[in-house]
């Protein structure tokens, strides 16, 4: 599709990704990465006595996963043309549910807004993170793309 395009498909999903697996592991090396080894994400045995009966995953981990497992380059849209997508920012997250170590996510992603620019396409997309099983989502994020045609 091409720029002009885009207007059409605002309030769409363009983008579900597979399921990601949140193992202790990879809590532990985030909390090596950040600095941030509070009880609840890398103490198994004190975080079970704690009010989610086992360890979480940090929400900047949940949120962190945009920029690379839930990738969705320029949106989740392909943009015929394009020469180069950058991260241009997030609007709005939440941390609605914690992430329970043992949890699957998957990202679901609807386009929220096309915006023309001076040589670029500025994209919103809606970013739901969902836990298998759960009712509630893990995060909400709006992510903001400039795709540069």
């Amino acid at each position: 599709m091409n720029a002009a395009d885009l207007a059409a498909h605002v309030g769409q999903e363009v983008a579900l990704s597979a399921w990601v697996d949140i193992t202790q592991a990879r809590i532990d090396a985030f909390a090596d990465a950040t600095g941030d080894h509070q009880f609840i994400h890398v103490d198994a045995e004190q975080a079970a006595r704690g009010p989610f009966g086992t360890t979480i995953a940090h929400g900047f981990l949940t949120l962190s996963l945009l920029a690379g497992e839930f990738s969705v380059q320029g949106g989740g849209v392909d943009i015929a043309g394009s020469r180069l997508t950058v991260n241009y920012g997030l609007n709005r997250v939440r941390f609605i549910t914690p992430v329970r170590v043992g949890a699957r996510l998957r990202n679901r992603a609807v386009l929220q807004a096309a915006e023309p620019g001076d040589g670029y396409v500025q994209i919103t997309v809606l970013n739901t993170i969902e836990i298998d099983g759960e009712t509630r989502p893990a995060c909400t994020a709006e992510s903001v793309f400039r795709v540069y045609v």
